[in-house]
């Protein structure tokens, strides 16, 4: 779609006053002890991506995503052996003492797997389930009843989660055909997002009717270009009030998929769209599943939807600062407060609203650090060879020597001691 086509677009979405105010669903949907919708606030969710059959390597996995501040964690269900192995993950978190809600991705067979495996069905705190992905022909309707029923029987929430990339093709021909025939039928893409949409809509009202409420039921309409899941995600929005669930399908590696899912999850948030969101990155080779849960948390903290960790204001460097020492010490506290952050969290209340400021030279170095709770004003080149602390807007001390990054670390470990209430165990 041309530029000035999508901007005349989005700017008739908010000017409409159908469509000028979204909201967040008003309904809630238990998962576990995670509350998602209504007045919670939004969820961070991710995924593993090892074999689920291979119980130490998902159990660790999933504990390493619950570390890192994942709130509910997903993993592949598509055989009998992995729904056999749902049991000892979660008798693993358990020892770990790891109180993650478990969510099963299930598709093509999961009618069959939590039929035949009723300890996996009790045990997972949802069923993901793509209406695309449920059955073909007459087969979809009585697998998908069967996949409902047993959420019913269990008292289990459900995404239903349409997807671009499996799309019931059926319901795609079927609209296709009712567009051929209108005195000013719609371009292609408009009807494929009408089919994603219709498909999970069409899947909920359904569920209804075999009698899954409508506080457990959650939806997601997945594609993979920013401006159709922005425009598909602004319609769902103003059709339905079930909880959404938000993210950018294959957003794909490094900064290019951080960028992507950042703009496309970032416009519907500010619109009040969106109630548990998940950043679908590609890992680097050998990097960390994490990744995405620290992307999406700093989303929501950016946004100042969230507090999750400390927030660190660091100067990019210029010419003053020609020494690489702010960059590597301002890199050194971000990475010493996400180690510290587990057990912060746990100990002490309100954290997470902390901001440390790490800057590099005498131009907006001492301002920055005096609106910081604690910060420090490193020497730009040709300054004076000593870096002052300011705690909470006053100068504290002057730091000098090779051992500045360390003490500035027990500055920030003493502050979080001193300032923040220890939580009642």
């Amino acid at each position: 779609m041309p530029r000035r086509q999508i901007s005349r677009v989005l700017n008739n979405l908010m000017t409409n006053p159908e469509f000028s105010v979204f909201r967040r669903s008003s309904v809630a949907v238990a998962i576990g002890s995670v509350r998602v919708g209504g007045d919670a606030p939004v969820v961070v969710q991710s995924m593993t991506n090892t074999d689920t059959v291979d119980v130490k390597a998902t159990t660790n996995q999933v504990a390493e995503l619950a570390a890192a501040g994942s709130e509910l964690v997903r993993i592949t269900v598509n055989s009998a052996e992995a729904a056999a192995a749902v049991p000892a993950i979660h008798e693993g978190l358990q020892a770990r003492n790891v109180d993650v809600p478990l969510i099963g991705d299930f598709h093509f067979n999961g009618h069959k797997l939590l039929s035949q495996n009723t300890e996996c069905a009790q045990i997972l705190d949802k069923y993901r389930i793509n209406p695309g992905n449920v059955g073909r022909g007459r087969k979809k309707d009585s697998q998908f009843a069967t996949l409902i029923e047993i959420a019913c029987r269990y008292d289990k929430a459900v995404r239903i989660g349409a997807n671009w990339g499996s799309l019931d093709q059926a319901l795609v021909v079927k609209l296709m055909d009712e567009n051929a025939k209108l005195a000013e039928p719609r371009e292609a893409h408009e009807v494929t997002q009408e089919a994603l949409i219709r498909s999970a809509l069409d899947s909920a009202a359904r569920a209804e009717e075999l009698g899954l409420a409508r506080d457990h039921i959650l939806l997601s309409c997945k594609m993979s270009g920013v401006q159709d899941l922005i425009a598909v995600y602004q319609n769902l929005a103003a059709r339905c009030d079930y909880a959404l669930h938000l993210g950018l399908t294959e957003a794909g590696m490094g900064s290019k998929g951080i960028v992507a899912s950042t703009v496309a999850v970032g416009v519907l948030l500010q619109q009040g769209i969106g109630d548990t969101i998940r950043i679908s990155l590609t890992p680097d080779p050998g990097g960390s599943r994490t990744k995405e849960v620290v992307v999406a948390q700093e989303i929501l903290q950016t946004m100042g939807l969230r507090a999750f960790a400390p927030a660190v204001v660091a100067c990019p460097g210029c010419g003053r600062t020609t020494s690489t020492f702010f960059q590597e010490l301002a890199q050194d506290i971000e990475s010493f407060i996400r180690d510290r952050m587990p057990s912060w969290r746990i100990q002490y209340d309100g954290v997470e609203s902390m901001t440390v400021a790490v800057m590099g030279c005498v131009v907006n170095g001492p301002g920055e650090s005096k609106h910081a709770n604690i910060g420090i004003s490193l020497p730009g080149s040709g300054e004076r060879p000593v870096a002052p602390v300011y705690i909470d807007g006053e100068k504290a001390m002057t730091l000098k020597g090779d051992g500045i990054a360390a003490e500035f670390q027990q500055l920030v470990e003493r502050y979080v001691n001193e300032h923040y209430a220890c939580k009642t165990m």
